[in-house]
This record gives C-alpha cells, sequence and structure tokens, in this order.
C-alpha cells in the first residue's frame, strides 16, 4: 500500500496518483477517472467512456451488407 499526502489548491485537495498506476492505464493529464466513495474508502479507476454514436458510424466500414430482416428484429439488450 502506499501512503499519500493531500494538498491544497484553492477550495480542493489534491491527491497525487502513483506513477506506476498512471503508467498501467496509459492515464496522463486530462485523462478522465471514475471515483467512487464506499464507506471509508475513495475507490478510483479509469473512466472507460461512452462513444457517441456519430463516432461509432465514422469508423464503420463502407459498403457494407445489410442482414435481411435486421430492422424487423427483437432487442435483445439495452440497444
Amino acid at each position: 500500500m502506499t501512503t499519500a499526502v493531500l494538498r491544497k489548491s484553492g477550495g480542493s485537495l489534491i491527491l497525487t496518483v502513483p506513477q506506476h498506476f498512471v503508467e498501467q492505464n496509459r492515464l496522463g493529464a486530462g485523462s478522465k477517472v471514475d471515483v467512487e466513495i464506499a464507506g471509508r474508502e475513495l475507490k478510483v479507476r479509469p473512466a472507460l467512456g461512452r462513444r457517441r454514436l456519430a463516432e461509432l458510424l465514422a469508423k464503420t466500414p463502407r459498403g457494407l451488407q445489410r442482414v435481411e430482416g435486421w430492422d424487423e428484429m427483437r432487442a435483445a439488450g439495452r440497444e
């Protein structure tokens, strides 16, 4: 376990993140992380982030054929 010291900056406290965690999770300045408060514990994990539909569609290869009956299929999850 690593012990860190909180620093004050304006009205906030800053916690430094160990370099090993940064490298392991490919983080850098501006990276987003999820913070969870569980009782007296503070859990930090890299945010997966949600991609926007426009981003996903932009990466879809052109010229793919549609599956017959696709638009009539029942939802299988949280589409």
